[in-house]
């Protein structure tokens, strides 16, 4: 008995050593510089990119509904969205979906980011930029302003938006009936961090803003390199395209497009957040009502 137990106990903290890691080549590597590096079989059997969406003519598409939604990264089904905020302590692998956005534009990886969700406004990453960071100065440095002196640099004081700051990511997308495949389809088009007004944040009520949109399939290459904690198993870690295009997250629905100017709900239901909620609900059920219709006779 005690040996049974002892062999579950060893079993037990090798696989929380392990998922403590949560590293590639972890189980191979003859010394701890090995760990996340990748071998040369790994590479050959790892896909290279992104996998690709079919080509859908429109009239295929028996019914089609442009909706947008809210990610929020308080739930803990969309933590892997959020963490790591803190990176000194984890690999070089492993980024917040922030970060890899960000990095992606700075690099000219991402190009087609825009001002809003219908794609009209291009914006640079000097734009974005901008909103990144704000400098203000102290009291103390005021003071020497008003008395005609040079601010001294330690009464100049920067703030910057971190991952951390993120509090949402806005989306937008289509679903869809393929009438040739007989289901019904998401095809994810754009993707926004929200996050606090640099200039407002230290405010008992900050302004959130839409940082910027991102054109999804033009960052998918992006965000297939880049890779999210797997809760379920740690040696195999899940890419942030793979998590969004699979839809594992949870949402909710504040728009919709329709004949009224694409209206949030929160324009026609005003002050009840429950009844937006249950709005948020019908408009889900009813398009995925209409697949469940299409086998009714």
């Amino acid at each position: 008995m005690m040996n049974i137990k002892s062999f579950l106990i060893a079993v037990f903290s090798l696989s929380c050593a392990i998922s403590s890691f949560g590293q590639s080549n972890l189980l191979n590597a003859k010394s701890p510089s090995q760990i996340g590096i990748k071998t040369e079989a790994q590479k050959k059997s790892d896909n290279d990119k992104p996998l690709a969406y079919g080509y859908v003519h429109d009239r295929d598409i028996l019914m089609s509904r442009t909706t947008w939604e809210i990610i929020d990264l308080a739930e803990k089904i969309n933590f892997p969205l959020y963490f790591p905020i803190d990176t000194a302590n984890v690999g070089p692998e492993r980024r917040s979906l922030y970060d890899v956005l960000i990095k992606g534009i700075k690099k000219g990886k991402i190009t087609e980011v825009y001002t809003d969700s219908y794609f009209n406004t291009k914006k640079s990453f000097k734009d974005i930029k901008a909103s990144l960071s704000r400098i203000d100065t102290t009291d103390a440095g005021r003071e020497q302003l008003n008395a005609g002196m040079k601010i001294s640099p330690e009464y100049i004081v920067q703030q910057d938006l971190t991952s951390q700051d993120v509090t949402q990511y806005k989306i937008k997308g289509v679903w869809y009936f393929d009438k040739r495949q007989g289901e019904l389809k998401y095809r994810l088009l754009g993707i926004c961090p929200v996050t606090p007004d640099v200039y407002t944040m230290n405010s008992e009520d900050p302004d959130y803003i839409e940082l910027f949109w991102v054109f999804f399939p033009d960052a998918r290459e992006t965000l297939f390199r880049a890779t999210a904690f797997n809760e379920k198993n740690s040696s195999m870690p899940i890419t942030f395209d793979q998590i969004l295009n699979s839809r594992r997250f949870n949402s909710m629905i504040y728009r919709e497009e329709n004949v009224y100017g694409d209206r949030d709900i929160k324009d026609y239901i005003r002050d009840n957040a429950q009844s937006q909620l249950l709005e948020s609900d019908r408009v889900k059920d009813k398009i995925r009502s209409f697949e469940q219709d299409m086998w009714n006779y």
